[in-house]
């Protein structure tokens, strides 16, 4: 009887290699592991086998079995697979080239920043960096603003303490590079500035850059120089720049810079308030008391300030009329840049 059980299992192993689909293998499953099958009748049969002969027989009988279930098991597998191989491949010219995924790029934010920061350095300044969490005494006591000052009133400022606040401009930079480098000084400072502030021209958190320049004998036709050649070289050699007196703590004389509205061209639009010019960045002379809170000698050194921001640049090069669009992460927008 053993070697009856092991020619049928090598018989069903054969037959399984063999059929052809689904419907003679389960035809094959009933002929040998039925409860009628060649198998389980041979295993019915194990009470007449002498007492010694049976724990033999039992285990090659259980092992034949399980190799059938696994050889009907990968058999189904295989006769599926290769069912579903036409119609998944159907129609599909796998010589073709695959899709090319689309390549992401800089935000029109970053963009704006970097050829700004670019046109500068081109200029002589170096690029520095400062923290965004920062001491009252680097956001305002050191540039004129001491506690009781009005112009504290204008920042919407978000304490995280009460002597720290998030910066509400990056003119904190000047405080900074001064207190740490003797002159000469030919910097600009980029980064984010944060005040409580949400409309379509303001945003709680924008961009700035802001940029010092002091040595000896700086004047303000320096600034104006450096301020027009930027502008001649962001914008166009042909838009106008106007300086327009105006008023900063930590600035005296200051100055407000427009340029010829790049919508109407000067003639007067909704954009320029009918007026022909738009407003892109705050200047001045740095003020003596800026230069002794840092220790410098102001009868010794003088030196300008300027201070933009980088969505309001950028909206006006791309004419965008809502500062949020920046932030709503619509790639429809964001493609176009």
């Amino acid at each position: 009887m053993l070697e009856e059980l092991k020619a049928t299992g090598e018989a069903a192993l054969a037959d399984i290699a063999a059929a052809a689909d689904g419907a003679e293998l389960e035809q094959l499953r009933v002929r040998y592991l039925g409860r009628k099958g060649e198998l389980t009748l041979l295993l019915r049969r194990t009470g007449s086998l002498p007492a010694e002969e049976r724990p033999a027989f039992g285990q090659t009988a259980n092992q034949i079995k399980k190799k059938l279930e696994a050889a009907l098991a990968q058999a189904e597998a295989s006769l599926a697979g290769r069912a579903q191989g036409p119609a998944v491949t159907a129609g599909v010219d796998v010589t073709l080239p695959g899709i090319k995924p689309r390549r992401g790029h800089l935000h029109p934010v970053t963009q704006t920043e970097r050829a700004i920061l670019a046109i500068f350095e081109r200029m002589g300044f170096t690029v520095v960096e400062y923290p965004e969490v920062e001491l009252d005494w680097y956001c305002f006591e050191a540039l004129n603003m001491p506690p009781d000052h009005p112009a504290r009133d204008m920042q919407d400022t978000f304490y995280v303490e009460e002597q720290v606040v998030l910066r509400t401009h990056t003119s904190t930079s000047q405080i900074r590079v001064m207190e740490n480098t003797p002159p000469p000084i030919r910097v600009v400072a980029p980064g984010k500035a944060f005040r409580r502030d949400s409309d379509a021209t303001h945003t709680p958190m924008f961009h700035q850059v802001e940029g010092l320049m002091v040595s000896e004998d700086i004047s303000f036709a320096h600034l104006k120089g450096v301020l027009i050649d930027f502008v001649h070289q962001f914008f166009s050699p042909e838009v106008p720049v106007r300086f327009r007196p105006s008023f900063f703590p930590f600035t005296e004389p200051s100055a407000e810079v427009d340029i010829g509205c790049v919508v109407c061209g000067g003639g007067g639009c909704r954009v320029c308030s009918q007026t022909g010019w738009l407003e892109i960045l705050g200047s001045g002379m740095v003020d003596p008391n800026v230069f002794i809170n840092v220790g410098y000698d102001p009868d010794e050194v003088t030196g300008f300030a300027f201070g933009m921001g980088i969505e309001r640049i950028a909206m006006l090069k791309w004419g965008i009329n809502d500062l949020r669009m920046f932030y709503d992460n619509d790639l429809r927008f964001l493609r176009q840049f």
